[in-house]
């Protein structure tokens, strides 16, 4: 297990958080994941075969990205 922290652009409000973490939680090897809005951060906890490009590829099917360099 592994513990992903990210920094997400793009969120305003509590709907966008529930967004990103509905669907990062889709992600196969996902265990959790907690979304601050207040932050712009998303703390994933995950099997070590999920990598950053799936949680990537993930927050941007939700409309929203992942900050450079997180």
């Amino acid at each position: 297990m592994k513990i992903i922290k990210v920094t997400i652009k793009g969120m305003h409000c509590a709907s966008c958080g529930s967004n990103v973490e509905k669907a990062v939680s889709k992600l196969k090897g996902v265990r959790s994941v907690k979304v601050s809005v207040l932050l712009n951060k998303a703390t994933i906890e995950a099997e070590d075969t999920v990598t950053h490009a799936q949680i990537a590829g993930a927050v941007a099917s939700a409309g929203y990205t992942i900050a450079e360099g997180t």
